[in-house]
């Protein structure tokens, strides 16, 4: 049996083929095992990590606000009787998940709404 004129000698096109073969296999390997990951992918994890951050931080002091206003009982009994999906609402509406400097932020009224509803 005769091998292909491919597979005799040492032709450039065998290490060239060698090569692509390689760097094919070693970017797969990478990308699957090797937890390699694009800029743009780490840049979302980022910002991810930037906003719990920041709603970790802030939403207690939402709930403080919430705990600490004029009417803060009947405000509670209202926010308990509220549907949970329109809880943060209410709570971007009464300015607690505002911040100086920055717009009403509505996950951290998400986080703020399910602090007060534990806290009951």
């Amino acid at each position: 049996m005769q091998l292909p004129e491919i597979f005799q000698g040492n032709s450039p096109t065998r290490l060239l083929q060698g090569a692509i073969a390689g760097a094919i296999v070693t970017i797969a390997v990478g990308f699957y095992a090797g937890g390699w990951t694009l800029g743009s992918n780490v840049q979302k994890q980022v910002q991810a990590a930037e906003q719990a951050s920041v709603v970790r931080v802030l939403a207690p002091i939402c709930a403080d606000k919430f705990k600490r206003s004029a009417d803060a009982v009947a405000n509670l009994q209202a926010l308990n009787k509220e549907d949970s999906w329109k809880r943060d609402d209410m709570i971007v509406k009464a300015g607690w998940a505002t911040f100086p400097g920055s717009e009403p932020d509505r996950q951290v009224a998400e986080a703020c709404a399910q602090l007060l509803s534990k806290a009951k």
